[in-house]
């Protein structure tokens, strides 16, 4: 059964569309056929961090009942598939939302994994993206506002019978100011499943219309990208570092652990 996790934010600027392009890059690099879909109809970013803001069909034009959910699939970074939104504001006129769950279905069939990219709120069409999933990952940043916005959005997914299943803290930087992962777990009773440290070559990434994962794979995001991906995939190995101060990781199927360690 394909998994299908939609990420959610109670707010805009945590970084959610950058968690899905490098998250959705990284497991392709794990060897998964994974696809992308940017759900967020109105604000749509997706297309523009990949470098696919210009492509002619998008996934306003499946909601307008006017090309299928193929045409509108493009191939990304690593071989990760992506459905961009358009970001024209034109385009949103004629999109009904309706039609999202059939195309959702449609993506579902051909892919091992599909991460949906939600508005962020709580309004209309951050709802009906919601429910697509079968699970949602909430993203925050750490601080109280930013858990609050996200404790209510948990509560809105529960409710819909769609399971929570953990956090992705971003923009971590400072820790006499940021919440600490414990208060975050605690305050809204999930486990934080990676923390993703502020980087400038994120930012660097995005002018390049690159995810970090592949425009600067050592960089410190990038590696808690991979790691997140490989965590979710039950891939991780912790692997002895060669240098004091440095922690590496190696990445292989679970199956293979005992014969490449031996």
């Amino acid at each position: 059964m394909t998994r299908i996790i939609t990420f959610a934010s109670g707010k805009g600027g945590t970084g959610k569309t950058t968690v899905v392009a490098n998250l959705g890059t990284a497991m392709a690099r794990l060897g998964k056929r994974v696809t992308i879909l940017d759900a967020d109809i109105t604000m749509a970013n997706l297309g523009l961090m990949l470098g696919l803001e210009d492509r002619e069909v998008t996934l306003h034009d499946v909601l307008a009942g006017e090309a299928s959910v193929d045409q509108a699939t493009y191939e990304g970074p690593a071989g990760v598939k992506v459905v961009p939104s358009s970001i024209s504001l034109e385009s949103v006129r004629r999109t009904k939302l309706e039609r999202l769950r059939n195309a959702v279905s449609e993506l579902a069939e051909r892919t091992q994994i599909l991460l949906i990219d939600s508005p962020a709120g709580l309004d209309r069409d951050a709802i009906t993206a919601l429910t697509m999933g079968r699970e949602v990952i909430l993203v925050v940043t750490p601080d109280i506002a930013s858990l609050s916005d996200a404790l209510k959005t948990k509560i809105i997914s529960e409710n819909l019978g769609v399971k929570p299943i953990g956090i992705v803290v971003t923009r971590a930087a400072d820790e006499s100011v940021d919440l600490p992962k414990e208060k975050i777990e605690s305050v809204l009773d999930l486990p934080v499943l990676a923390v993703i440290p502020e980087d400038l070559e994120v930012g660097r990434s995005a002018a390049f219309r690159k995810p970090v994962v592949i425009y600067e794979p050592k960089s410190p995001a990038a590696q808690a990208f991979m790691k997140l991906a490989a965590d979710l995939l039950g891939r991780r190995r912790r692997v002895k570092p060669k240098k004091a101060g440095v922690e590496k990781f190696t990445l292989w199927p679970v199956g293979e652990r005992k014969r490449k360690s031996s």
